[in-house]
């Protein structure tokens, strides 16, 4: 079976830079000096038979310390190189990104030394034009954004 996760899409709709998806910054000593193909949709795992939608909230809020309320607009899943499953859902919002606050997580670190570390599950969050956040996203997320776009030009009155 599969690791199944879930997440959302959020984005803004601003003047000046068009349209705008807020991502995070994984925490931790790993991903400290990445940033290209590093960053992520507020995200996290949840049990089969669980319902995705609200493992997304869920994990927005541990992650972000909010929880979003609108309407949500599926984008489907994706498989990641990893073979985890990751359902994603976009709602417009304007998130404060000064208001985050995330969950932390206990690591071992150094490697094999023995101590015990604590670091935040995402250590910032941005909002990026879509042009930059291609870039910042990970590869396997990458198709979430044009499917929102996708998605928004569809519903558009013509």
């Amino acid at each position: 079976m599969p690791r199944l996760s879930a997440g959302l899409l959020m984005y803004r709709e601003s003047t000046a830079m068009g349209i705008e998806v807020l991502l995070v910054h994984p925490g931790g000593p790993y991903w400290a000096k990445k940033d290209l193909g590093a960053w992520s949709v507020p995200k996290g795992e949840y049990a089969d038979g669980e319902d995705p939608l609200a493992a997304a909230l869920r994990e927005c809020e541990e992650e972000l310390s909010w929880r979003p309320h609108g309407e949500f607009l599926s984008l489907g899943e994706l498989v990641q190189p990893s073979r985890k499953v990751v359902a994603v859902w976009a709602i417009e919002t304007d998130f404060d990104i000064a208001t985050m606050r995330s969950n932390e997580f206990e690591i071992e670190w150094p490697p094999k030394s023995g101590r015990k570390m604590s670091f935040p599950e995402v250590d910032r969050a941005a909002w990026f034009p879509v042009a930059l956040a291609r870039q910042k996203i990970l590869p396997g997320q990458r198709d979430f954004i044009d499917r929102l776009l996708r998605q928004r030009d569809g519903a558009k009155p013509r």
